[in-house]
């Protein structure tokens, strides 16, 4: 199976590089990508947005032969359901990472802008339950790695047309949202997480457990458990 695997912000396809030779190793092939305008300036990506990065996924589905599984980590879900809704045809599982499904006109989030782009805020940005589980050094070597985003992809709406979107398997690999929570989310269907409620497939893996928390990047913190949870999601 073809796998293309999509970073969050500030992240490129170098941040799959401990989760990509088990996939392999199982007999895969995976595409890690870097989205447009990653650690661009602003001369270069200000007109680069939410839309742009769909597309760049949907060329490399099209690029490749057959079904694909797509993987997307924190902002990268808007990016990969963007996808499936482009190419229900194509898209045999989609796998969320810490992320949800958006839905239509539903945008990412806000982040500081520093000379027309967002660079990465650094750990103190984020709450502490997000990045409980990365030791020191993976703090640092992730920092060191993180690029600057394009202004508009956080807070561009994302536009979703095919219903069919809702009938390709899924599953989300949870690592801040205990799989009760987010059943219970699910079973509440609120309006921000409809789109969720709506999913005819959905299968919830939990990482870590209640005295082994696991983070928003669990991709850093433990690789072998995040492709466990791909291999197993995918069959």
């Amino acid at each position: 199976m073809h796998i293309i695997l999509v970073p969050g912000l500030w992240l490129d396809a170098s941040s799959w590089g401990d989760i990509d030779p088990a996939l392999e190793a199982a007999g895969h092939r995976t595409h890690a990508l870097t989205m447009p305008g990653v650690g661009v300036p602003a001369t270069e990506s200000a007109g680069i947005g939410i839309a742009d990065w769909v597309a760049a996924t949907v060329a490399q589905i099209d690029r490749l032969d057959g079904p694909v599984v797509l993987v997307g980590h924190s902002g990268g879900g808007n990016v990969v359901y963007g996808a499936v809704d482009a190419r229900p045809d194509r898209v045999a599982h989609v796998v969320f990472l810490d992320t949800f499904p958006p839905g239509d006109g539903g945008s990412i989030s806000e982040f500081p802008v520093l000379d027309g782009v967002i660079p990465f805020p650094g750990w103190d940005f984020f709450d502490e339950s997000d990045v409980a589980d990365l030791d020191p050094q993976t703090r640092a070597d992730a920092a060191a790695r993180a690029k600057s985003v394009p202004e508009k992809v956080p807070t561009d709406p994302i536009r979703l047309t095919d219903e069919r979107r809702r009938t390709v398997p899924a599953t989300m690999i949870t690592g801040t949202v205990p799989a009760a929570q987010v059943r219970e989310i699910i079973a509440a269907a609120p309006p921000w997480a409809a789109e969720l409620a709506a999913l005819e497939h959905l299968d919830i893996v939990e990482l870590g457990s209640p005295g082994d928390p696991t983070g928003h990047w669990p991709q850093f913190s433990r690789p072998g458990a995040v492709a466990e949870a791909i291999l197993q999601a995918i069959g």
